[in-house]
């Protein structure tokens, strides 16, 4: 699979209402909702799902989160839930669902990253970040992640970073 580079802003948030507000931060702000993803894990999920996605339409959950992951999903476009080794149950929301797919439909795997890990990476995200982002999200926090030109994602930086516990990481990979 050949990587597509895409430019993002990355922030690392340690509760679930953290990550909403920020969602709901940048919506008002204008960004385009369909360029935000967010990933995070729930342990108390009732059922041993393998994998299952949705680009486009809502998708239902019914674990201890639903009510914060139905939320997300109603703004963002895509959503899936995988059970990962290493990370266990994946929850995203957003284009990087379809980077996750197409890491497991072209087997993209680089040594040592979760399919999150090769999904990240395929878009030009470094490795020394992308296990910074696995290892947040194995402990339970939460990413969001801003998509779009050099422009859109220092935008989204500067309200990420009034959002967030930790600084927000810039990835450009194309300056137009």
């Amino acid at each position: 699979m050949a990587m597509q580079k895409k430019n993002a802003a990355v922030a690392i948030f340690d509760h679930h209402s953290e990550a909403e507000a920020a969602i709901q931060e940048l919506h008002r702000a204008g960004f385009d909702i369909k360029k935000l993803s967010i990933v995070g894990r729930d342990y108390h999920s009732e059922e041993h799902v393998v994998g299952y996605y949705n680009a486009g339409d809502r998708m239902s959950y019914w674990g201890k989160m639903g009510a914060f992951w139905g939320g997300i999903w109603g703004l963002l476009f895509g959503a899936a839930f995988f059970w990962v080794p290493g990370l266990g149950p994946l929850i995203v929301g957003g284009p990087l669902v379809s980077w996750i797919v197409a890491a497991l439909e072209g087997a993209l795997f680089v040594g040592g990253l979760s399919v999150l890990g090769a999904a990240l990476y395929s878009i030009g995200i470094p490795k020394d970040s992308v296990l910074q982002y696995e290892a947040a999200v194995r402990s339970d926090r939460y990413l969001v992640v801003a998509h779009g030109t050099p422009d859109e994602v220092r935008k989204a930086k500067e309200i990420l970073d009034a959002q967030s516990a930790e600084p927000t990481q810039v990835h450009l990979n194309d300056e137009d």
